[in-house]
Protein backbone atom coordinates (compact mmCIF):
# COMPACT_ATOMS: atom_id res chain seq x y z
CA UNK A 1 0.00 0.00 0.00
CA UNK A 2 1.35 3.51 -0.97
CA UNK A 3 0.99 6.62 0.88
CA UNK A 4 -0.38 9.63 -0.45
CA UNK A 5 2.60 12.06 -1.40
CA UNK A 6 2.96 15.03 1.04
CA UNK A 7 2.53 18.54 -0.66
CA UNK A 8 5.95 19.20 -1.59
CA UNK A 9 6.44 16.56 -3.60
CA UNK A 10 3.03 16.28 -5.82
CA UNK A 11 3.80 18.50 -8.62
CA UNK A 12 6.39 18.36 -11.37
CA UNK A 13 8.17 21.47 -13.08
CA UNK A 14 5.81 21.22 -16.18
CA UNK A 15 2.95 21.37 -13.66
CA UNK A 16 4.01 24.46 -11.80
CA UNK A 17 5.40 25.93 -14.80
CA UNK A 18 1.35 26.55 -15.41
CA UNK A 19 0.73 28.50 -12.81
CA UNK A 20 0.61 32.45 -13.58
CA UNK A 21 1.20 33.96 -10.45
CA UNK A 22 4.19 36.15 -9.53
CA UNK A 23 6.79 33.39 -8.84
CA UNK A 24 5.91 31.97 -12.42
CA UNK A 25 5.47 35.02 -14.53
CA UNK A 26 8.41 37.86 -13.18
CA UNK A 27 10.86 35.91 -14.92
CA UNK A 28 11.99 34.12 -18.71
CA UNK A 29 10.59 30.73 -18.78
CA UNK A 30 14.02 28.77 -18.35
CA UNK A 31 14.45 30.76 -14.87
CA UNK A 32 13.77 28.89 -12.01
CA UNK A 33 12.27 31.23 -9.47
CA UNK A 34 13.16 30.12 -5.88
CA UNK A 35 12.42 34.06 -4.65
CA UNK A 36 9.38 35.00 -3.89
CA UNK A 37 7.41 33.23 -0.98
CA UNK A 38 5.01 31.12 -2.61
CA UNK A 39 4.90 27.46 -2.14
CA UNK A 40 4.99 24.54 -4.98
CA UNK A 41 2.51 22.74 -3.62
CA UNK A 42 -1.47 22.48 -4.28
CA UNK A 43 -3.75 23.53 -2.02
CA UNK A 44 -4.82 21.36 0.94
CA UNK A 45 -8.24 19.86 0.04
CA UNK A 46 -10.67 21.31 2.86
CA UNK A 47 -9.32 24.90 1.11
CA UNK A 48 -9.85 23.27 -2.29
CA UNK A 49 -13.70 22.12 -1.10
CA UNK A 50 -14.41 25.76 0.68
CA UNK A 51 -13.59 27.91 -2.39
CA UNK A 52 -15.43 25.38 -4.89
CA UNK A 53 -18.71 25.51 -2.13
CA UNK A 54 -18.41 29.52 -2.42
CA UNK A 55 -18.42 29.37 -5.92
CA UNK A 56 -21.28 27.16 -6.51
CA UNK A 57 -23.55 28.84 -4.44
CA UNK A 58 -22.51 31.90 -5.42
CA UNK A 59 -21.19 32.88 -2.07
CA UNK A 60 -18.48 35.90 -3.42
CA UNK A 61 -19.47 38.74 -1.45
CA UNK A 62 -18.71 41.18 1.15
CA UNK A 63 -17.02 39.63 4.36
CA UNK A 64 -18.79 39.29 7.74
CA UNK A 65 -18.95 37.33 10.97
CA UNK A 66 -16.40 36.64 13.12
CA UNK A 67 -15.85 33.11 12.21
CA UNK A 68 -11.74 33.95 10.85
CA UNK A 69 -11.12 35.05 14.45
CA UNK A 70 -12.83 32.05 16.06
CA UNK A 71 -11.03 29.74 13.63
CA UNK A 72 -7.54 31.29 14.89
CA UNK A 73 -8.34 31.55 18.11
CA UNK A 74 -8.64 27.87 18.47
CA UNK A 75 -5.99 27.45 16.18
CA UNK A 76 -3.88 29.16 18.77
CA UNK A 77 -5.65 27.50 21.53
CA UNK A 78 -4.79 23.72 19.98
CA UNK A 79 -1.50 24.51 18.36
CA UNK A 80 0.61 26.90 21.39
CA UNK A 81 -1.89 26.17 24.26
CA UNK A 82 -2.33 30.39 23.74
CA UNK A 83 -6.02 31.49 25.03
CA UNK A 84 -5.43 35.38 24.32
CA UNK A 85 -7.06 35.78 20.94
CA UNK A 86 -10.30 37.52 22.43
CA UNK A 87 -12.75 37.66 19.39
CA UNK A 88 -13.67 41.00 20.76
CA UNK A 89 -10.42 42.15 20.09
CA UNK A 90 -9.90 41.51 16.46
CA UNK A 91 -10.99 43.23 13.27
CA UNK A 92 -10.42 41.69 9.99
CA UNK A 93 -7.98 43.05 7.51
CA UNK A 94 -7.18 42.83 4.12
CA UNK A 95 -4.05 41.39 4.59
CA UNK A 96 -0.71 41.63 7.16
CA UNK A 97 0.84 44.14 5.95
CA UNK A 98 -2.14 46.69 5.31
CA UNK A 99 -3.09 45.61 9.05
CA UNK A 100 -0.37 46.77 10.34
CA UNK A 101 -0.43 50.68 8.07
CA UNK A 102 -3.67 50.97 9.97
CA UNK A 103 -2.50 49.99 13.12
CA UNK A 104 0.56 52.40 13.00
CA UNK A 105 -1.76 55.02 12.01
CA UNK A 106 -3.30 54.32 14.96
CA UNK A 107 -0.70 54.19 17.79
CA UNK A 108 1.67 56.70 16.14
CA UNK A 109 1.88 60.21 14.92
CA UNK A 110 2.79 60.47 11.16
CA UNK A 111 6.27 61.64 12.14
CA UNK A 112 7.11 58.98 14.72
CA UNK A 113 9.70 56.51 14.66
CA UNK A 114 9.53 52.80 13.73
CA UNK A 115 11.99 50.03 14.78
CA UNK A 116 12.57 47.24 12.54
CA UNK A 117 15.71 44.43 13.18
CA UNK A 118 17.80 44.43 9.95
CA UNK A 119 17.86 42.28 7.56
CA UNK A 120 14.13 41.83 7.60
CA UNK A 121 11.15 41.42 5.06
CA UNK A 122 11.57 44.43 2.45
CA UNK A 123 7.96 45.65 2.27
CA UNK A 124 8.60 46.59 6.15
CA UNK A 125 10.69 49.62 4.45
CA UNK A 126 8.34 50.25 1.92
CA UNK A 127 5.12 50.46 3.51
CA UNK A 128 6.29 52.22 6.46
CA UNK A 129 8.28 54.74 3.86
CA UNK A 130 5.07 55.40 2.40
CA UNK A 131 3.63 56.77 5.63
CA UNK A 132 6.60 59.19 6.08
CA UNK A 133 7.41 57.90 9.14
CA UNK A 134 11.38 57.27 9.60
CA UNK A 135 12.91 53.91 10.32
CA UNK A 136 15.28 52.73 13.15
CA UNK A 137 17.27 50.20 12.59
CA UNK A 138 18.18 47.74 15.39
CA UNK A 139 20.37 45.33 13.35
CA UNK A 140 20.50 41.22 14.15
CA UNK A 141 23.19 39.70 16.15
CA UNK A 142 25.49 37.37 14.42
CA UNK A 143 23.75 34.59 14.92
CA UNK A 144 20.35 36.41 13.22
CA UNK A 145 18.53 36.85 16.59
CA UNK A 146 17.58 39.85 18.07
CA UNK A 147 20.44 42.07 19.57
CA UNK A 148 18.39 43.23 22.82
CA UNK A 149 21.41 45.85 23.18
CA UNK A 150 21.12 46.88 20.16
CA UNK A 151 17.09 46.95 20.25
CA UNK A 152 17.20 49.11 23.13
CA UNK A 153 19.46 51.49 21.75
CA UNK A 154 17.63 51.65 19.22
CA UNK A 155 13.92 52.33 20.80
CA UNK A 156 15.94 54.94 22.96
CA UNK A 157 16.41 56.54 19.50
CA UNK A 158 12.63 56.23 18.36
CA UNK A 159 11.59 57.50 21.68
CA UNK A 160 14.37 60.70 20.98
CA UNK A 161 12.36 61.13 17.84
CA UNK A 162 9.29 61.39 18.85
CA UNK A 163 6.02 60.69 21.12
CA UNK A 164 4.72 58.17 19.97
CA UNK A 165 7.35 55.56 18.31
CA UNK A 166 6.20 51.66 17.56
CA UNK A 167 8.58 48.65 16.82
CA UNK A 168 7.52 46.46 13.85
CA UNK A 169 8.52 42.88 15.52
CA UNK A 170 9.35 39.61 12.39
CA UNK A 171 7.69 36.91 14.29
CA UNK A 172 9.53 34.17 12.90
CA UNK A 173 12.01 36.17 11.57
CA UNK A 174 11.78 36.53 7.64
CA UNK A 175 14.54 36.45 6.36
CA UNK A 176 16.68 34.43 8.79
CA UNK A 177 14.21 31.82 10.12
CA UNK A 178 14.66 32.19 14.06
CA UNK A 179 11.84 31.73 16.53
CA UNK A 180 11.95 34.33 19.12
CA UNK A 181 11.91 32.47 22.56
CA UNK A 182 8.97 33.57 24.98
CA UNK A 183 12.10 34.68 27.13
CA UNK A 184 13.16 36.86 24.36
CA UNK A 185 10.03 38.18 23.33
CA UNK A 186 9.55 39.08 27.45
CA UNK A 187 12.54 41.23 27.11
CA UNK A 188 11.21 42.91 24.33
CA UNK A 189 8.65 43.61 26.10
CA UNK A 190 10.31 44.79 29.12
CA UNK A 191 12.39 46.79 26.72
CA UNK A 192 9.67 48.67 24.90
CA UNK A 193 7.77 49.47 27.60
CA UNK A 194 10.90 51.19 29.70
CA UNK A 195 10.61 53.46 26.29
CA UNK A 196 7.26 54.01 25.59
CA UNK A 197 7.66 52.05 22.02
CA UNK A 198 4.31 50.28 21.18
CA UNK A 199 4.87 46.62 19.47
CA UNK A 200 3.09 45.32 16.64
CA UNK A 201 3.98 41.73 15.48
CA UNK A 202 3.98 40.33 12.10
CA UNK A 203 3.15 36.61 12.96
CA UNK A 204 2.29 35.80 9.34
CA UNK A 205 4.80 33.03 9.23
CA UNK A 206 3.76 31.47 12.93
CA UNK A 207 1.95 27.97 11.67
CA UNK A 208 5.53 27.77 9.68
CA UNK A 209 7.72 26.76 13.03
CA UNK A 210 9.93 23.66 12.37
CA UNK A 211 10.60 20.61 14.40
CA UNK A 212 12.95 21.82 17.34
CA UNK A 213 11.13 24.86 18.22
CA UNK A 214 8.34 26.28 19.22
CA UNK A 215 6.40 29.21 18.63
CA UNK A 216 5.30 32.25 21.29
CA UNK A 217 2.81 34.69 20.45
CA UNK A 218 3.72 38.21 21.62
CA UNK A 219 0.92 38.62 23.08
CA UNK A 220 1.08 36.04 25.52
CA UNK A 221 4.62 37.51 27.53
CA UNK A 222 4.24 39.36 30.77
CA UNK A 223 4.00 43.32 29.27
CA UNK A 224 2.54 42.93 25.62
CA UNK A 225 -1.10 43.66 27.41
CA UNK A 226 -0.67 46.94 24.56
CA UNK A 227 0.53 45.36 21.66
CA UNK A 228 -1.20 44.19 18.67
CA UNK A 229 -0.41 41.05 16.32
CA UNK A 230 -1.16 40.53 12.61
CA UNK A 231 -2.16 37.08 11.67
CA UNK A 232 -3.08 35.56 8.51
CA UNK A 233 -3.43 31.88 7.37
CA UNK A 234 -1.66 33.08 4.24
CA UNK A 235 1.67 31.63 4.31
CA UNK A 236 1.81 28.43 5.76
CA UNK A 237 -1.60 27.57 3.19
CA UNK A 238 -0.26 29.47 0.11
CA UNK A 239 -3.03 31.69 0.32
CA UNK A 240 -1.57 34.86 -0.52
CA UNK A 241 -4.26 35.38 -3.45
CA UNK A 242 -7.24 35.09 -1.41
CA UNK A 243 -6.29 38.20 0.58
CA UNK A 244 -7.44 37.82 4.55
CA UNK A 245 -5.86 38.69 7.87
CA UNK A 246 -6.87 39.02 11.52
CA UNK A 247 -5.27 42.06 13.98
CA UNK A 248 -5.92 40.96 17.10
CA UNK A 249 -5.13 43.59 20.31
CA UNK A 250 -3.55 43.42 23.56
CA UNK A 251 -6.38 43.77 26.46
CA UNK A 252 -4.40 47.29 27.25
CA UNK A 253 -5.11 48.23 23.30
CA UNK A 254 -8.54 47.65 23.12
CA UNK A 255 -9.15 51.32 22.80
CA UNK A 256 -6.78 51.72 19.90
CA UNK A 257 -8.54 48.86 18.06
CA UNK A 258 -11.93 50.55 18.49
CA UNK A 259 -10.04 53.56 16.26
CA UNK A 260 -9.34 51.07 13.24
CA UNK A 261 -11.59 52.55 10.47
CA UNK A 262 -14.96 50.44 10.29
CA UNK A 263 -14.30 49.82 6.14
CA UNK A 264 -11.11 48.57 7.22
CA UNK A 265 -12.87 45.36 7.83
CA UNK A 266 -14.61 44.87 4.63
CA UNK A 267 -11.53 44.68 3.14
CA UNK A 268 -10.52 40.74 2.98
CA UNK A 269 -11.96 38.85 0.07
CA UNK A 270 -14.60 36.82 1.32
CA UNK A 271 -13.86 33.59 -0.76
CA UNK A 272 -10.73 34.04 0.80
CA UNK A 273 -11.92 34.36 4.68
CA UNK A 274 -13.49 31.11 4.01
CA UNK A 275 -10.61 29.47 2.44
CA UNK A 276 -8.51 31.25 5.37
CA UNK A 277 -11.18 29.45 7.89
CA UNK A 278 -10.88 26.14 6.46
CA UNK A 279 -7.18 25.94 5.73
CA UNK A 280 -7.52 26.45 10.36
CA UNK A 281 -10.11 24.24 10.81
CA UNK A 282 -9.43 21.36 8.79
CA UNK A 283 -6.12 21.81 6.67
CA UNK A 284 -4.02 21.09 9.94
CA UNK A 285 -2.93 17.62 8.65
CA UNK A 286 -1.75 19.12 5.39
CA UNK A 287 0.06 21.88 7.30
CA UNK A 288 1.95 18.68 9.36
CA UNK A 289 3.11 17.35 6.53
CA UNK A 290 4.07 20.04 4.98
CA UNK A 291 6.19 20.64 7.49
CA UNK A 292 7.88 17.45 7.54
CA UNK A 293 9.06 18.61 3.91
CA UNK A 294 10.67 21.30 4.61
CA UNK A 295 12.22 20.19 7.40
CA UNK A 296 13.60 17.41 5.07
CA UNK A 297 14.25 20.46 2.53
CA UNK A 298 16.54 22.53 5.06
CA UNK A 299 18.25 19.51 5.58
CA UNK A 300 18.84 18.67 2.23
CA UNK A 301 19.98 22.51 1.46
CA UNK A 302 22.42 22.50 3.84
CA UNK A 303 23.91 18.92 2.61
CA UNK A 304 23.94 20.58 -1.26
CA UNK A 305 25.37 23.55 -0.08
CA UNK A 306 28.62 22.10 1.86
CA UNK A 307 29.04 19.43 -1.13
CA UNK A 308 28.73 22.33 -3.81
CA UNK A 309 28.98 25.50 -2.38
CA UNK A 310 30.74 25.27 0.72
CA UNK A 311 31.51 28.75 1.15
CA UNK A 312 28.31 29.82 1.01
CA UNK A 313 27.32 29.90 4.97
CA UNK A 314 23.87 28.80 5.65
CA UNK A 315 22.71 28.37 9.21
CA UNK A 316 19.23 26.69 9.00
CA UNK A 317 16.27 28.69 10.39
CA UNK A 318 14.24 26.99 12.80
CA UNK A 319 10.74 28.66 10.92
CA UNK A 320 9.24 29.81 7.97
CA UNK A 321 10.14 28.12 4.40
CA UNK A 322 13.01 30.73 3.77
CA UNK A 323 16.96 30.05 3.72
CA UNK A 324 19.25 33.39 4.20
CA UNK A 325 22.33 32.60 2.40
CA UNK A 326 25.66 34.56 3.08
CA UNK A 327 27.10 34.87 0.06
CA UNK A 328 29.95 37.20 0.81
CA UNK A 329 32.81 34.98 0.46
CA UNK A 330 31.95 34.37 -3.13
CA UNK A 331 33.04 37.81 -3.80
CA UNK A 332 30.10 38.71 -5.88
CA UNK A 333 29.60 42.01 -4.44
CA UNK A 334 26.35 43.26 -2.44
CA UNK A 335 23.74 41.96 -4.57
CA UNK A 336 25.22 37.89 -5.58
CA UNK A 337 21.23 37.19 -6.52
CA UNK A 338 22.28 39.43 -10.10
CA UNK A 339 25.07 37.03 -10.94
CA UNK A 340 22.58 33.48 -9.37
CA UNK A 341 20.56 35.03 -11.76
CA UNK A 342 22.56 36.17 -14.55
CA UNK A 343 24.51 33.00 -14.78
CA UNK A 344 22.76 30.54 -13.69
CA UNK A 345 18.74 31.29 -14.68
CA UNK A 346 18.30 30.73 -11.07
CA UNK A 347 16.18 33.63 -9.10
CA UNK A 348 16.54 34.03 -5.66
CA UNK A 349 15.99 37.55 -3.49
CA UNK A 350 18.68 39.84 -3.07
CA UNK A 351 19.84 40.40 0.03
CA UNK A 352 20.46 44.37 0.29
CA UNK A 353 16.34 44.97 -0.17
CA UNK A 354 16.13 43.48 3.28
CA UNK A 355 18.11 46.68 4.95
CA UNK A 356 21.43 47.03 6.28
CA UNK A 357 23.42 43.65 6.94
CA UNK A 358 21.67 42.82 3.53
CA UNK A 359 24.73 43.15 1.30
CA UNK A 360 26.21 40.27 -0.01
CA UNK A 361 23.31 37.97 0.95
CA UNK A 362 20.55 36.22 -1.19
CA UNK A 363 17.19 34.13 0.38
CA UNK A 364 15.88 31.29 -0.95
CA UNK A 365 12.56 29.80 -1.22
CA UNK A 366 12.35 26.31 0.86
CA UNK A 367 8.76 25.57 -0.15
CA UNK A 368 9.52 23.74 -3.59
CA UNK A 369 10.25 20.32 -4.33
CA UNK A 370 13.60 18.15 -3.35
CA UNK A 371 14.02 17.76 -6.80
CA UNK A 372 14.22 21.96 -7.84
CA UNK A 373 15.88 22.51 -4.63
CA UNK A 374 18.93 19.95 -6.01
CA UNK A 375 18.67 22.10 -9.54
CA UNK A 376 18.95 25.38 -8.11
CA UNK A 377 21.70 24.31 -6.28
CA UNK A 378 23.83 23.09 -9.23
CA UNK A 379 22.72 26.09 -11.23
CA UNK A 380 23.78 28.57 -8.73
CA UNK A 381 27.22 26.39 -8.52
CA UNK A 382 27.24 26.38 -11.87
CA UNK A 383 27.18 30.58 -12.45
CA UNK A 384 30.53 30.11 -10.29
CA UNK A 385 32.41 28.36 -13.16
Amino acid sequence: MTSEPTPLRQLTLDQLRKRTSEKWRAHPGEVLPMFVAELDAPLAGPVVDAITEAVRRGDTGYPAGTAYAEAFADFARDRWDFDGIAVDRTTMVPDVMSGIVEVLDVICGPTDAVVVNCPVYAPFYQVVGRTGRPIEEAPLGADGRIDMAGLDDAFRRAAGRGSRPAYLLCSPHNPTGAVHTADELAEVAASAHRHGVRVVADEIHAPLVLAGARFTPYLSVPGAENGFSVISASKAWNLAGLRAAVAVAGPAAVDDLARVPAWVNEGPSHVGVLAHVAALRDGVGWLDALLADLDENRRRLARLLAEHLPTVRYRPGEGTYLAWLDCRALGLGDDPAATFLDRGRVALSPGPVFGTGGAGHARLNLGTTPELITEGVRRMAEALT
